[in-house]
């Protein structure tokens, strides 16, 4: 399983209505993807306009080939791309090591 790691800086103010279209573009558009395998969103405190997005894909190729050359990618990045403040850093990591919780 690969791990997509995206950090996400938005635009200050825009908070609740980016939390609605990021979730709303998971469920809508990415959980519908190839190779797809879940997703977890985390909100920055200190940073408030900070998000961290982990997708977690099944091969690489999911994400870098398929996701990214398919119509869906233009719907997402549709859904939150308005909120960017700056594009997204995003890069792809594999288990090394997990707890049991």
């Amino acid at each position: 399983m690969i791990l997509e790691l995206a950090d996400i800086r938005i635009q200050p103010g825009q908070q609740a209505a980016f939390d609605e279209a990021i979730v709303r573009g998971l469920v809508t558009v990415i959980s519908k993807a190839k190779g797809f395998r879940g997703y977890k969103v985390n909100k920055g405190i200190e940073s408030p306009e900070r998000y961290l997005l982990m997708i977690f894909w099944e091969q690489l190729e999911d994400h870098t080939v398929e996701f990214r050359g398919s119509a869906a990618f233009g719907e997402w990045r549709a859904i939150v791309g308005p909120f960017f403040a700056q594009p997204p850093a995003v890069e792809h990591f594999t288990l090394l090591a997990k707890s049991g919780a």
